[in-house]
């Protein structure tokens, strides 16, 4: 029988309405695995009615990801996975299950569109711009910064004054860039250790409090249960910091900035890393939530790709950078518009350490 709807009350809404006017597709599961539910975006995506749906069994009308399933409680997720639907054509999508509290045996399935944009990590066409960024950054180090020292000193020799200082500022700042496109020349593997992650959090939230983020609350949701992580303490804390600093220049123009740093443990989080290996748990995830605007919708698919920037003044380096360290640590960065009202979550997964 599907679970009994709540009525209105004093004018609030039942569930029914409720569950019509959910943004995201969800069916509703019953300890026999047949469907009881289904909203309209799932209807959408699935090319099917609800009437037709409920009580047909949930591999004939949604076969499940191939991944473990959990009956802990838990339930389980798996990103940026392929569906074939009988009645329907194949879906990329992020397919979470999840327990019913109150119910045993009861789930609940989400279906959330995976587009490009969306897609995490280890995707073939982001490890090519890296490869790409790697041979670019080799180059133009080689090329153009041993002439940077030479023009510096040249400058150092003139009698001083307002173009002086012109050349040896510019001169500076274009060293610095060649120095943080050398970041992605470093192919060496990181040395990965187990890791208490909140002091590393710690560490870059104070950072970015007493400099970029002057002036601005970055709230703290933890998971306070988190077992360690296994990563690289520094690229870790140059991802975070990296992150931050973006939060802050996308709410610059908000009246009411918001910044949120969230931990949490997703018990059964897998993402596909191809080429027929086992799908690889990143069960630890990393969230730095703002209120600004979001990536220009041109760019959304591309943005974490080298020298792609939303900003007029932005190097398109620093996303660039954070998927490398990501992907060194065998994690995964992703971007996404969710909440309401609509926010800006970039979500860092990682690795649990090794029992």
């Amino acid at each position: 029988m599907p679970l009994p709807p709540e009525p209105a009350r004093h004018g609030r809404p039942g569930f029914a309405a409720l569950f019509a006017a959910l943004p995201v597709a969800v069916v509703v599961i019953d300890p026999d695995d047949r469907i009881v539910h289904a909203n309209g975006l799932a209807e959408q995506l699935l090319n099917l009615s609800e009437r037709l749906m409920i009580g047909q069994p949930l591999d004939a009308i949604l076969p499940p990801p191939e991944a473990p399933r959990s009956r802990d409680g838990h339930g389980f997720a798996v990103y940026d996975t392929v569906i074939a639907t009988p009645h329907g054509p194949k879906i990329r999508v992020d397919f979470v299950e999840a327990q019913i509290p109150d119910h045993p045996g009861w789930r609940a399935i989400t279906l959330h569109s995976a587009g490009p944009s969306r897609r995490l990590g280890h995707a073939s066409d982001r490890g090519a711009g890296a490869r790409a960024a790697v041979g670019a950054a080799a180059m133009l180090a080689h090329e153009i910064k041993n002439p940077l020292s030479g023009i510096r000193g040249a400058a150092q020799l003139l009698n001083g004054g307002e173009l002086t200082t012109l050349i040896t500022t510019e001169v500076d700042r274009i060293a610095a860039l060649i120095d943080r496109m050398q970041d992605f020349s470093d192919t060496r593997p990181l040395p990965l250790a187990a890791e208490n992650i909140y002091p590393l959090l710690a560490h870059a939230r104070g950072v970015a409090l007493a400099g970029f983020a002057r002036g601005i609350e970055i709230e703290e949701r933890f998971d306070p249960s988190l077992p360690p992580a296994w990563i690289n303490r520094d690229a870790l804390l140059q991802i975070v910091i990296n992150l931050l600093k973006n939060a802050r220049e996308a709410v610059r123009q908000e009246r009411a900035p918001r910044i949120v740093l969230t931990t949490a443990y997703r018990h059964g989080m897998s993402v596909s890393i191809g080429g027929g290996q086992e799908r690889l748990p990143l069960p630890i995830e990393i969230c730095i939530i703002d209120n600004g605007p979001g990536a220009p919708p041109d760019i959304v698919d591309h943005l974490f790709d080298p020298f792609v920037s939303g900003r007029r003044e932005g190097q398109g380096l620093g996303l660039a950078l954070v998927d490398k360290l990501a992907r060194d640590m065998n994690g995964i960065i992703q971007y996404a518009r969710e909440g309401s009202p609509e926010m800006t979550v970039l979500r860092l997964l990682l690795p649990r350490a090794r029992a």
